[in-house]
């Protein structure tokens, strides 16, 4: 999952809180505002990205009149607005109150915030070497702009007012909760801070901006240039879908009659997995995995140390004694000890089942003559062979009941049996949209026919998007000012088929498009007041999506919409062979996950002095944790855009193994209950875990679920581990 702003994210949480993020569309301004509602009005109707939303659905964005020529007046006209919203609360000469500063605060930047809507789309789906160089020169300026709002001593005055006075024990449990992420916006994010270290903390902040965007722009650039064509005699073993999606993708890049590989895991999966050309499938291993690391003009790895150099200097100045510790301080793992504790007991049960995965590998490569070493490069081909031949598993023959349409049916059912949710699609043209291939469908309540909101789907890879696959949202629900629906998206990175033919997935793909649908659905069941209140604490916000994947292989979903393009549904026999190889290759998928989580942490547990470069870091670490030959990091150190394309997932790269254990152990719940549409477990997931958002500390809503906290033997368990005290 992807965010929307590439600014300073060590501000995030305040800027979101500040500026509004997207997920308010209605807004009513301070009422000591005034003297700037008329300007916001005339730069709100003559520059389209600053404009209120208009037409159906609450207001929807105008993505037909959107130009990247007003982008950089757009963000320089919401930032001065925004600014004067701010200096109207921090000089409020009345006493501050909730109201009049942290909802006054939840009120301010709309205008700013419509802009960034585009500039996420412009970022992720619609990159583009004009938008990046706007991006390279708007970083540094909107960091500076973050810091004016961090470092306003009297707006931290009036917020730590709220925070330490009496109304405080009035409020709400949400409105507490608000008061307490804003404070913590503040005080965690330098505004504590003074005179000489107050003006190096907004300097670093800008740098780090310049670094994050720079970072980006680097990987994207090798993942656009980097295309292999094959000729039709290279064609051996590849199936007949991702052939002729291969033969698209070459003719759009001008290459007719050949066949693209191109630098994305949804095109580098597939050719590893079943091309049987070794000396090829090292060629697109290598693009793949040295991409931000080919030692020219587009290397990350300087960039890594400069970053890593300056996060450390940041939190010294808040007196913590490294970025790990500063970050988990307010998740649930509270400490980076506690986050190694869970990752380095799964390690080791990874690791030995990853050798026992080798050597079945390595004694059929024997038994065919293929006299070679299994290499990083032949791991997903030869355990797909092992697949085949220990279940009888095809995954060839597995996709063809894996129709893109289909999955998204079966989605929009488990949403309805859970959630209450019917999608229904609208008509081309009903709404605008950033690319033609984008559709829309509009989420109601299955009970009242009432709105809830659209949900948008972009689910082909092409030239200028990032890869991999993320949700996010236009707009959140909220009710502190009205009744607001919800603008969901969901982005994924399929490669485009040939006209005519249905797009065909791997399970792993029908796995992770459920995944980010989950995401989409915890924006959708929101029932939070306030627009701060529908973020997340990194460590948890994966559960809900990581839960969402059970459901791909219950009974209703594999019997109804798992078929292939004749209408057959998959055969039971089928179903029970995937079902019996559930947890084959577990070593592989966690290994490689765990071992980036394991390397996030190393680099920011490790003063920087210490490193040396990325490079060897990254090896001597990964030598040092018994790392084995045959696999690598999901995401090498110079590509780990998580954690140094913005602070987002830095040292929070974990969660989605601590988020692992909440969801084996959620899992257990229903399967207690005796299934996973048992109606009052169901109610009470939505309504404890889902609804809530952030309005609740995660720890209290898992415990309000289950009854007591998550237990982590769960997670072994569930992976097929063995399962120690």
């Amino acid at each position: 999952m992807r965010h929307l702003m590439m600014i300073s994210v060590s501000t995030a949480a305040l800027f979101a809180a500040a500026c509004t993020p997207a997920d308010q569309t209605t807004a009513t301004a301070p009422a000591d505002t005034s003297t700037t509602t008329e300007t916001t009005e005339t730069v709100m109707s003559s520059n389209p990205l600053l404009a209120e939303w208009t037409g159906p659905f609450g207001g929807v964005p105008d993505f037909d009149n959107a130009s990247l020529d007003d982008l950089e007046p757009a963000l320089e006209e919401g930032m001065a607005l925004n600014l004067a919203e701010i200096e109207a609360i921090a000089g409020n000469p009345e006493p501050a109150t909730f109201e009049n500063t942290i909802v006054a605060m939840e009120r301010a930047g709309k205008p700013l915030s419509n802009v960034f809507r585009y500039w996420g789309i412009w970022s992720s789906n619609m990159s583009t070497p004009e938008f990046r160089a706007i991006q390279a020169e708007m970083a540094p300026r909107l960091s500076a702009f973050s810091s004016q709002i961090t470092q306003n001593a009297a707006l931290f005055a009036r917020v730590r007012a709220v925070y330490e006075g009496e109304e405080m024990a009035s409020l709400r449990p949400d409105q507490q909760r608000l008061v307490q992420l804003t404070y913590d916006g503040f005080a965690r994010n330098g505004a504590t801070l003074e005179g000489a270290a107050a003006e190096r903390y907004a300097a670093i902040d800008s740098r780090l901006s310049e670094l994050y965007t720079a970072f980006s722009s680097n990987l994207l650039h090798d993942e656009e240039n980097y295309v292999h064509y094959l000729s039709a005699d290279q064609l051996s073993g590849l199936p007949d879908g991702f052939v002729q999606a291969s033969a698209a993708a070459a003719t759009a890049r001008g290459h007719e009659g050949e066949y693209a590989i191109t630098n994305t895991r949804s095109s580098m999966d597939p050719f590893l997995t079943f091309s049987d050309e070794r000396d090829l499938r090292e060629i697109v291993w290598r693009d793949y995995y040295n991409r931000g690391d080919n030692g020219d003009e587009y290397d990350n790895n300087a960039l890594i140390m400069e970053i890593l150099a300056l996060r450390d200097e940041r939190v010294e100045l808040l007196g913590y004694e490294n970025y790990a510790q500063w970050r988990l301080e307010n998740r649930m793992a509270g400490t980076p000890e506690r986050a190694m504790a869970l990752m380095e007991g799964v390690w080791t049960a990874a690791v030995a089942r990853i050798h026992e995965e080798v050597a079945d590998m390595q004694a059929l490569a024997d038994s065919e003559g293929a006299d070679i070493t299994i290499a990083p490069w032949d791991y997903r081909y030869y355990a797909e062979k092992v697949r085949a031949e220990r279940y009888d598993l095809d995954s060839e023959e597995v996709s063809q009941y894996l129709q893109l349409d289909n999955l998204r049916e079966g989605m929009f059912y488990v949403a309805g049996e859970l959630f209450g949710f019917n999608f229904t699609e609208l008509p081309e043209g009903t709404v605008s949209v950033w690319h033609p291939t984008v559709r829309v469908w509009e989420v109601t309540d299955r009970d009242t026919g009432a709105n809830v909101g659209l949900w948008y789907l972009d689910p082909y890879a092409r030239t200028g998007k990032s890869s991999g696959a993320w949700a996010n949202s236009f707009r959140g629900h909220t009710t502190f000012d009205g009744e607001t629906n919800v603008l969901a998206t969901n982005n994924s990175n399929f490669v485009e088929p040939a006209p005519g033919q249905p797009v065909l997935v791997s399970w792993d793909d029908a796995t992770t498009f459920f995944h980010e649908f989950g995401h989409a659905l915890h924006g959708l069941s929101s029932n939070v007041a306030y627009p701060t209140l529908n973020g997340g604490v990194r460590d948890f916000t994966e559960f809900q999506s990581q839960l969402l994947e059970r459901w791909l292989l219950t009974d209703p979903v594999v019997n109804n919409y798992l078929v292939n393009v004749d209408g057959e549904p998959m055969p039971q026999e089928l179903i029970a062979r995937i079902r019996a190889a559930a947890n084959f290759n577990q070593g592989f998928s966690t290994g490689e996950y765990l071992a980036s989580a394991l390397m996030d942490m190393a680099y920011h547990m490790t003063p920087p002095e210490e490193i040396g470069d990325p490079d060897t870091f990254e090896r001597e670490t990964l030598e040092r944790l018994g790392m084995p030959d045959e696999i690598v990091m999901r995401h090498r150190s110079p590509q780990f855009g998580h954690v140094f394309e913005g602070e987002g997932y830095a040292t929070g790269y974990y969660g989605y193994m601590w988020a692992d254990v909440l969801t084996a152990d959620a899992a257990e719940a229903f399967e207690e209950a005796g299934s996973y549409y048992d109606p009052e477990t169901s109610r009470r997931l939505v309504e404890t875990l889902f609804a809530p958002r952030n309005s609740v500390d995660p720890g209290e809503a898992y415990r309000a679920f289950r009854g007591r906290d998550a237990d982590p033997q769960a997670l072994m368990r569930d992976r097929g581990f063995p399962v120690t005290e």
